[in-house]
């Protein structure tokens, strides 16, 4: 059985920061590209980062120059370094990672961890 375990998530003002982490555990073979994305109440679950197998990374306008995706594969973690903060990235953040394990490969999704930031 492959799980992706989120944490980091919690309540910071408005301009502060917050590092969530997404582990991956399981009888793993590979881990494709990871995926953040996140759901505020009533709203769709939207992408926010994404980091490639080769370290590319892509991000959403609204968080490009405050947010960091990275990973580390000896871990079989992704990180979501999100400074800056603002009231409207408060939401529900869920990673997501394509993996090759002894189950075969599919998407994998975290249980998801609150971020809150006060105005």
């Amino acid at each position: 059985q492959v799980q992706l375990v989120e944490s980091g998530g919690g309540l910071v003002q408005a301009g502060g920061s917050l590092k969530l982490s997404c582990a991956a555990s399981g009888r793993i073979f590979s881990i494709n590209a990871w995926r953040w994305y996140r759901q505020a109440p009533g709203k769709q679950r939207d992408l926010v980062a994404v980091i490639s197998s080769g370290d590319s990374t892509n991000y959403v306008d609204s968080v490009k120059g405050r947010f960091t995706i990275s990973r580390d594969n000896a871990k079989s973690t992704v990180y979501l370094q999100m400074n800056s903060l603002k009231p409207e990235d408060t939401a529900l953040y869920y990673c997501n990672a394509l993996i090759r394990s002894g189950f075969g490969t599919r998407d994998y999704w975290g249980q998801g961890t609150q971020v809150t930031v006060s105005s």
